[in-house]
């Protein structure tokens, strides 16, 4: 394969060479729309002239890039002699190519198949986000908001204090998991499977208490070695309220205040915590509103804020409580996720229909959402799983 794409390769190294090779223009990184200019009548001229070297140092030229970019063949260079010779043919590689294969590798390096860290995987794309967000993401007017806003300012930020840390809350089906896969897939090019993400779940990779001392080495290694390897990192924990308080207090000087005289940058971090925590203060606002004829989208997120601090420094037995991230003030923002109602499921239901590419009716959402129990017992206004098993329910539709 790479053998075949040889000549392809360097003949678009060879067509970015021009005329006057000391007056050349190089593309700035990563830009490919002046890619018709390099087509140009002149740069073809240039590319005749020097035709007469090309089979003497399209070896070399292939050495050279498959050292460069795949890290293969990368011996010692050739003789003093041959060096010269080719210099005297007027193409060494110093002077002629070696922009272009600079330009060529980090190009390839965009596909994330030749990166020695992380950092070309990052993508960054706050503007998808967003607009996924409003799609996809029903009955979280809060969410939406205050994620987009926290994470564009951070990342737009040169220099952050520290790690970025959100604390996602609310019952289960409301979108925490949900979100987070869709962050990891618009900061990252692959994703949850991005070596600069690392999600971990409490009960499945810390299950057993008597082996904490062994769990919290293991989780600060990995995570000083994500950081060492991609300084952008991304770290999940769900079912955060079952973590054991003491694993909390051992990440804490990861999400910390930075400390210039730590060797490794873990202020470009972020640390998402997905709890079940808090769920129930969320739904009683959610209702207090209902109640009073208020709509959920006037609840703010001040207002929400406050509550939900409030309850999870209740004295209790769970892990915020017991650690240190709270009176320590580590996690920089509370997001509430509300309780979904009736026409949301609906909407969930549409979406399911739409990702396997089925039609569907009106008749059918709503035969959906019908489906799923709603509560409290007298209003059933809340849907006691969310969005949960919304998709494995359209499977009743199927012929």
């Amino acid at each position: 394969m790479r053998l075949g794409l040889s000549s392809c390769l360097l003949l678009l190294l060879l067509l970015g060479v021009s005329g006057d090779l000391g007056n050349r223009r190089t593309l700035p990184e990563g830009t490919w729309e002046e890619e018709g200019e390099l087509w140009s009548r002149a740069r073809f001229e240039a590319v005749k002239k020097h035709l007469g070297a090309v089979g003497a140092l399209s070896k070399r030229y292939w050495q050279y890039l498959a050292c460069k970019v795949w890290q293969e063949g990368c011996e010692e260079e050739e003789n003093k002699e041959e060096e010269e010779s080719h210099l005297r043919s007027g193409w060494s590689l110093p002077l002629v190519g070696q922009d272009y294969l600079e330009l060529f590798s980090a190009w390839y390096c965009s596909f994330g198949k030749c990166c020695k860290t992380g950092d070309c995987q990052i993508v960054n794309n706050i503007t998808g986000l967003e607009a996924d967000l409003n799609r996809q993401l029903h009955g979280q007017h809060l969410a939406k908001e205050v994620i987009v806003h926290a994470v564009q300012e951070f990342l737009q930020n040169p220099r952050p204090d520290k790690a970025l840390v959100l604390s996602f809350h609310g019952w289960s089906g409301t979108g925490k998991n949900f979100v987070a896969r869709m962050l990891a897939s618009h900061l990252y090019q692959d994703g949850l499977k991005s070596k600069c993400v690392r999600l971990f779940i409490s009960l499945f990779h810390f299950p057993h208490h008597k082996y904490m001392d062994s769990y919290k080495a293991q989780l600060k290694k990995q995570i000083s070695e994500t950081v060492q390897l991609c300084k952008q990192s991304l770290f999940i924990f769900d079912e955060a309220e079952k973590l054991h308080f003491s694993l909390l207090d051992a990440i804490k000087p990861f999400m910390a205040r930075y400390d210039k005289k730590d060797q490794t940058d873990y202020q470009r971090s972020i640390f998402l915590f997905l709890s079940n925590l808090g769920g129930n203060i969320i739904n009683e606002v959610v209702l207090d509103f209902w109640r009073a004829g208020r709509v959920r989208e006037e609840i703010s997120m001040e207002f929400l804020e406050q509550q939900l601090r409030a309850e999870l420094q209740e004295p209790a037995e769970n892990s915020y409580a017991r650690s240190h991230l709270l009176e320590e003030n580590l996690i920089d923002v509370f997001v509430p996720f509300l309780p979904l109602e009736y026409h949301h499921v609906k909407l969930c239901a549409r979406d399911a229909f739409l990702a396997r590419g089925l039609a569907y009716t009106e008749e059918a959402l709503h035969e959906v959402a019908r489906m799923m129990v709603f509560v409290p017992k007298e209003e059933k206004l809340f849907s006691a799983q969310g969005c949960k098993s919304v998709s494995q329910r359209i499977n009743y539709f199927l012929p």
